[in-house]
């Protein structure tokens, strides 16, 4: 088992559209990239732990590969949106792909690039690694307790 981590705004969506990718057993909601220990959401949301919402993915690499992996997350929210992600503003819910190898900061730079070439400008950040902070319960497997769908993120092809 292999895990990967990804920022594309709210949690809620992103884990919900991972977990339905064969390969992939679980995708967790959590917190990463600020300061603060084991933050919780409302914490987060003061906008000063610096932490994004992000995904963590467990995954079988010879099921599905980080590249289709990070491929995918480009192509579930909108890479070039530079203040959140849809009609969510706000640091917590930036773009970013947190690299835990040389290999998978090379697999984001090459998939930046097809993209830019394509024409776009994408705000996704490249950082490296931090510690994960699982989020609360009431947001684990959120759509699949209520029933709802993911409000601002749909599959969009770029590649």
């Amino acid at each position: 088992m292999a895990t990967a981590v990804f920022a594309g705004g709210c949690f809620w969506g992103v884990e919900h559209l991972f977990q339905s990718l064969d390969g992939v057993y679980s995708a967790v909601s959590g917190y990463t990239g600020g300061t603060t220990e084991k933050p919780t959401y409302q914490q987060v949301l003061t906008h000063t732990t610096g932490h994004l919402e992000a995904v963590e993915v467990f995954y079988n690499p010879l099921i599905i590969s980080y590249e289709q992996l990070a491929r995918y997350f480009f192509e579930i929210h909108d890479p070039t949106q530079t203040d959140g992600q849809g009609p969510d503003i706000g640091n917590q819910y930036l773009s970013a792909i947190f690299y835990r190898s040389r290999s998978e900061f090379d697999t984001a730079v090459k998939l930046i690039n097809i993209l830019e070439e394509k024409g776009y400008t994408i705000a996704t950040d490249l950082r490296s690694a931090a510690p994960f902070w699982k989020a609360e319960e009431y947001h684990q497997d959120y759509y699949e307790k209520t029933g709802g769908v993911p409000y601002c993120h749909t599959y969009t092809k770029r590649f």
